[in-house]
C-alpha cells in the first residue's frame, strides 16, 4: 500500500546501521507532524538504506517536507507493530511533472441524416393483452 503525507520534520533520530547475510544496511528514523483535522499529528517514519539515509540528510528539523511510503505490519509474540518504510522525499508543496495526458483522436459529426420526424405516440406499439409477452 503505497501512501504520501505532508508534514514538518520535527526530529531526526540517530543512524543504525549493520551487517546481515545480505550486506550491509542502515537506517534512520524520523518523526513527522502532519495537520490531522483541528489538531496535528506525529508519526514515526524509516528511511531504509544508505541512499534514503542521504535523501533525509537534504532536510532539516523544521522543513515542510512530502513522503511516500508503504505502510506494513509484522507480529511478534503476539503483538503486532506497524512500520512506515519511506520511499521517497520531497519538498513539500512541489509540484511533480503533470503527465500529459494522452492525445485522442475525435472523429468528426456524422453528418446529420436526411429530415427523419421524431417518433410520436402512435408510432408506439399497442399494449398486448398476454402477460408473458416481454417486448425483450
Amino acid at each position: 500500500m503505497a501512501l504520501e503525507l505532508e508534514g514538518t520534520l520535527r526530529q531526526k533520530l540517530a543512524v543504525q546501521s549493520g551487517t546481515s547475510a545480505r550486506g550491509t544496511w542502515a537506517k534512520q528514523e524520523f518523526i513527522l507532524e502532519f495537520p490531522d483535522g483541528n489538531f496535528t499529528a506525529q508519526a514515526c517514519f524509516t528511511a531504509w538504506g544508505q541512499d534514503k539515509v542521504q535523501e533525509l540528510d537534504k532536510y532539516q528539523v523544521g522543513d515542510k517536507i512530502k513522503v511516500s511510503f508503504n505502510l506494513k505490519s509484522r507480529e511478534y509474540n503476539g503483538r503486532w507493530y506497524n512500520d512506515l518504510q519511506v520511499w521517497r522525499i520531497s519538498p513539500a508543496g512541489a509540484a511533480e511533472a503533470p503527465k500529459p495526458a494522452p492525445r485522442q483522436e475525435f472523429a468528426p459529426a456524422p453528418a446529420p441524416a436526411q429530415d427523419i420526424p421524431a417518433p410520436t405516440l402512435d408510432d408506439m406499439p399497442a399494449d398486448s393483452p398476454d402477460p408473458d409477452d416481454l417486448p425483450f
